[in-house]
């Protein structure tokens, strides 16, 4: 049957998994702390882009089954399962923050009214559910765990740009309970993905925590490994993507993230190998491998910004450079992370004119880049007044290809893909044009009088 939910933030997750869980047919309430948000999530305008979420949101919220709001207590009080969606930022020492988590812990404790699940979907470090359940059994006196609440974690394996498709078709759905009764609630909860056969595996709690680690730091992983494979080639004189597709045919390997490119970004991949390698270190694992992934993207974001400048030549004060895609990612407007912030930085700080362009990202990154916030954008306050000085936002590709003496590709958006390369070289002053992503073809480029430059190839 149906149940009562209550979603704890309404962030990139939060949003995701309220209005997933709606359309489920359970009744859901999303709790954000800031007005402006729940109103504007109350007139069906999502506060995120992602494909297919407005289509979503309208839809149940017209049907009554999902509503926002500012007031966490009675939205909890009257929910069969409360879900975590908060934030866990990185600290400095790059251990999660778990502020929020301990937070919404004790607002649960204080207001649940009855049996109550509580499901985490942010991603915490081992140990975090057990801290969890400590502390609802601590900030109320006399409650049981078993048999006046449980906790459960329920990882999210959304990709940024295909939540959507993600949420409702996922590869799997994994779930550390150890409860019965939770587990009967959840599988109500989850009765839609029972019925198209998706795998379920139940778990501990230190195993559900510990696979949502792995998976992401085994993803960054294969980036990394493919852009270092890509440096290689590139001075070997082979081609990297011949590489990669071949070794994509190998069932073993498979050739999903093996794409050069500028380095990964994102809130996930940066966040999460840092805190699995902080967790290696509190509990005594020397997390080598994923320690040299994290070192080894972070030099590959400067590797390409200094490849563009030297590409510029040595005079490079003055030129001006089009930088198509701001995004870390295509089909999201979510620039943290995003290695066009070490391109731009790069540029604006020899003294570039930089006319930027994004489909979806251009404003995110413009307030990113004048106040980082608490995922912080990498780079310094001296680069930042650079960037403020010397780049300029454009609404249209061809437009901040105006008078470029260069242009570089940052992000893989489709539109960039199929690039009209003609127009493009009209609208341009010179004719470099360097490819992060690998997304056009080099032959096409060069055919039209471009000096093209790719990576790994």
């Amino acid at each position: 049957m149906a149940k009562r939910i209550t979603v704890l933030g309404t962030g990139y997750v939060g949003l995701v998994t309220s209005v997933g869980l709606a359309d489920f047919g359970n009744t859901v309430t999303g709790v954000d702390l800031r007005s402006d948000i729940v109103d504007t999530l109350n007139s069906g305008t999502p506060t995120i882009y992602e494909l297919g979420l407005q289509d979503y949101l309208s839809r149940n919220l017209e049907a009554g089954r999902l509503t926002f709001t500012t007031e966490a207590g009675p939205a909890i009080a009257q929910s069969d399962i409360v879900f975590l969606a908060v934030g866990t930022p990185p600290s400095e020492d790059g251990s999660a923050d778990l502020s929020q988590i301990e937070q919404a812990a004790a607002q649960i404790a204080q207001h649940m009214d009855g049996f109550t699940v509580v499901v985490t979907k942010s991603t915490v470090p081992v140990g975090t559910n057990r801290r969890i359940a400590t502390i609802i059994a601590q900030s109320r006196d006399g409650v049981v765990a078993g048999t006046d609440y449980a906790v459960v974690s329920n990882p999210e394996f959304l990709r940024e740009g295909k939540a959507v498709q993600d949420f409702f078709h996922p590869d799997r759905i994994v779930l550390g309970c150890e409860s019965d009764r939770a587990r009967s609630y959840l599988e109500d909860v989850y009765r839609a993905l029972y019925l198209i056969q998706t795998p379920f595996v139940w778990c501990n709690l230190e195993t559900a925590e510990l696979i949502k680690y792995a998976s992401n730091a085994f993803l960054a992983t294969k980036i990394t490994f493919i852009n270092q494979m890509a440096n290689l080639a590139e001075v070997a004189g082979a081609d990297i993507h011949v590489i990669a597709k071949s070794m994509g045919m190998d069932g073993r390997i498979s050739p999903k993230f093996l794409h050069p490119g500028p380095g990964y970004g994102g809130s996930c991949f940066p966040k999460d190998t840092k805190a699995v390698a902080t967790t290696g270190r509190s509990l005594g694992v020397h997390m080598s491998l994923i320690e040299e992934v994290i070192a080894a993207n972070d030099a590959q974001k400067g590797l390409v910004a200094q490849k563009l400048l030297h590409l510029l030549g040595d005079d490079v004060a003055g030129k001006t450079v089009a930088v198509l895609g701001l995004a870390f990612k295509a089909e999201t407007d979510d620039v943290r992370e995003s290695p066009a912030f070490a391109v731009v930085g790069a540029l604006a700080a020899a003294g570039v004119a930089v006319r930027a362009y994004d489909p979806q990202a251009a404003e995110n990154f413009r307030q990113s880049a004048e106040d980082p916030g608490p995922f912080g954008a990498g780079i310094d306050a001296a680069t930042r007044k650079s960037i403020a000085k010397h780049v300029s936002y454009h609404d249209h590709e061809f437009v901040a290809l105006d008078g470029a003496d260069a242009a570089v590709i940052v992000t893989e958006w489709n539109a960039f893909r199929n690039l009209d390369l003609e127009r493009t070289k009209a609208a341009m002053r010179g004719s470099l044009l360097f490819d992060t992503r690998n997304v056009l073809d080099p032959v096409k480029a060069r055919d039209a009088g471009f000096t093209y430059v790719g990576v790994g190839r």
